[in-house]
């Protein structure tokens, strides 16, 4: 039997391989949660290595724009139109490749307009921008105090004076980390804090977090290490650190590369979590599975990963809390890879029954099509819809943009 379609005429047996084909490639591209739109929506170049990536409006027309970390490449400015279209605008950031692994964004000078500022590894070229308000940028790279082979990288108010100041982990040969204060009397500019604010370490960090842990109005640090142990310091509210390695349960060793911090199990408490490789691009080390500690209330952290969080075989090299089911309670989204032997993968997603317990909800959550070497993970809404977005960059692979829905 035939069918006419469209002035042309198809068996039975070429319709169902039209309906079969049309399908398969509408639900590789879309969930009931979110749609890929990475072809129509973002500039195409599937051999970049984005390692982070930040949303933010940048000239004013409130639409979030995207700056993107590249490693063996500039970094890059791509502008939003209002929809989520994004278009790269060359030339805003130095035009020199630079391993470059992480990007901040807040106001360091306190004009109004938001700065940046990225951190490399290998070649230890950290750059400081500061921003115009129209989506321009001046170099003032000059600025920071000292060069490294950073992994780490965030920013807060330390010391409670008003002041962005900057924490970065290094790795390297002499891996201590740096603590940099904004200078009260000439805002925008920084004094190296380090040896005042922070121990003596040999860190070998690649994850570096600021979040009040214990309820006292401070900036405490998280960090996250490639070689354990990972560490938990508290401020004193001057920006001093103290460790406090008695609260943080470390039940295995770990090679994290993300902390997150946030409110697991819904008792207004933040919990960490680790996001962890079983070594990076190598053999098989490490147990992967993110670690969920949870917060007692009084600084202490538990590792319950056994009985919240399943247990994986791929690494993740970044991810997101993102409440992609709209029922108030926030889910995971993970990058990941096979390693061995650095393995492309779908991006992963754990969903929480509201009292810190997750379960794998991929195949139903997210896009086949986001199969690559998935690393930084920014949330926003970029459409302006009012649902969250995820923005994924990706490591010799396009990254990759999904609307929520």
């Amino acid at each position: 039997m035939q069918f006419s379609l469209s002035g042309k005429s198809y068996t039975i047996t070429a319709l169902l391989s039209f309906v079969i084909i049309y399908n398969g490639f509408s639900q590789s591209t879309e969930t009931k949660y979110f749609k890929d739109v990475t072809t129509t929506h973002l500039p195409v170049d599937a051999g970049a290595h984005t390692l982070d990536v930040v949303l933010v409006d940048v000239n004013g027309d409130r639409h979030l724009d995207a700056i993107l970390a590249l490693e063996n490449l500039p970094n890059r400015l791509y502008m939003n139109d209002g929809t989520g279209k994004f278009t790269w605008k060359k030339g805003v950031f130095a035009e020199k490749s630079h391993d470059t692994e992480h990007v901040r964004v807040g106001d360091f000078d306190k004009d109004g307009n938001l700065d940046v500022i990225f951190v490399a590894e290998d070649d230890q070229n950290h750059e400081f921008y500061l921003g115009n308000g129209d989506g321009t940028f001046r170099d003032v790279s000059e600025r920071l105090p000292a060069k490294s082979e950073a992994n780490g990288l965030d920013i807060g108010d330390v010391n409670g004076d008003g002041l962005l100041d900057i924490i970065v982990g290094n790795t390297g040969p002499t891996p201590q980390n740096f603590l940099w204060l904004n200078n009260p009397e000439k805002p925008g500019h920084f004094i190296d804090y380090t040896k005042e604010g922070l121990p003596a370490l040999r860190w070998e960090t690649q994850s570096v977090k600021l979040i009040d842990l214990n309820g006292d109005g401070h900036l405490d640090l998280v960090v996250g290490n490639e070689v354990p142990p990972n560490r938990l310091f508290f401020n004193d509210g001057k920006g001093h650190f103290i460790e406090k390695a008695e609260k943080l349960e470390l039940t295995v060793p770990l090679h994290t590369r993300e902390v997150l911090v946030f409110d697991a199990n819904g008792d207004k408490r933040p919990d960490i979590l680790f996001l962890n490789l079983t070594s990076n691009g190598g053999k098989f080390e490490k147990d992967p599975t993110a670690r969920l500690l949870i917060n007692d209330g009084k600084g202490n952290f538990k590792d319950e990963t056994a009985k919240r969080i399943p247990k994986q075989e791929y690494s993740t090299y970044a991810g997101a809390i993102f409440d992609f089911n709209h029922d108030k309670h926030p889910d995971i989204i993970l990058s990941a890879l096979k390693i061995p032997p650095f393995e492309p993968m779908q991006v992963q997603a754990l969903q929480n029954d509201g009292k810190g317990n997750f379960k794998l909800v991929t195949s139903e959550v997210i896009p086949e099509s986001t199969v690559g070497r998935s690393w930084g993970i920014a949330v926003g809404d970029v459409n302006g819809d009012g649902k969250p977005d995820l923005f994924i960059g990706q490591w010799g692979t396009q990254a990759r943009l999904l609307l929520g829905k």
